[in-house]
């Protein structure tokens, strides 16, 4: 008589949670030097000359200090989006099983539970995005010279704010496009989410 097969438990949420954070943290602290280089490449459509041409003309004109700008927002942004993330997962999980009638996991399951854990993320993430993103343009450290006539600087304020962080930018947002400015691309960030994260759960699934 085979002896009964013994299956894995999930490691506690409070041990995924310190995990995925960490992990988090590391890569954004790793790789946001590209995350700014590649945003000011998507602005600067026609004028940009390459990856590697922004990279250095930003270390020359900017200072190496430029490359972290905006960091804040992701950093704070990664405690609640891991929360989100996996308190998401279980509810959607025990959400479907429970109405499938069933107490495995199945691949279908795995798929709509990860389209939910997604569309409910992006709606954490999006607003830390766009105050990241605004914090790496560029335009965003406007000076104005004492020679720019008054109307011209009015004009200048208005479209190139000198942003002092992430706080700065939420003021902004919410001041000249209301509270729903801070979910501008919300469409392409929800379906993003919804299509990437089916194949994470699918692979958490398998371990």
């Amino acid at each position: 008589m085979s002896a009964p097969t013994s299956q894995k438990k999930p490691l506690p949420f409070v041990y995924q949670f310190t995990a995925g954070a960490i992990a988090g943290v590391s890569e954004i602290l790793c790789f946001y030097p590209l995350d700014v280089v590649k945003t000011r490449v998507q602005l600067d459509t026609g004028k940009s000359q390459g990856m590697v041409a922004t990279f250095r003309a930003i270390i020359a004109q900017e200072g190496v200090g430029r490359l972290y700008r905006g960091l804040a927002a992701p950093l704070m942004l990664e405690a609640p989006k891991r929360a989100v993330k996996f308190a998401s997962n279980d509810f959607w999980a025990k959400t479907y099983m429970s109405a499938a009638g069933v107490t495995q996991m199945t691949q279908n399951i795995s798929i709509i539970t990860g389209c939910s854990a997604g569309a409910t993320e992006s709606f954490v993430v999006v607003p830390f995005e766009l105050v990241k993103i605004k914090l790496q343009d560029k335009t965003s450290t406007f000076k104005a010279s004492a020679m720019t006539p008054p109307t011209r600087l009015r004009q200048l304020i208005n479209t190139r704010p000198d942003f002092q962080g992430p706080i700065d930018v939420v003021k902004h947002v919410v001041r000249n496009d209301g509270l729903l400015g801070l979910y501008a691309g919300l469409e392409a960030t929800f379906w993003r989410f919804v299509t990437l994260h089916p194949q994470a759960c699918l692979d958490s699934n398998r371990v």
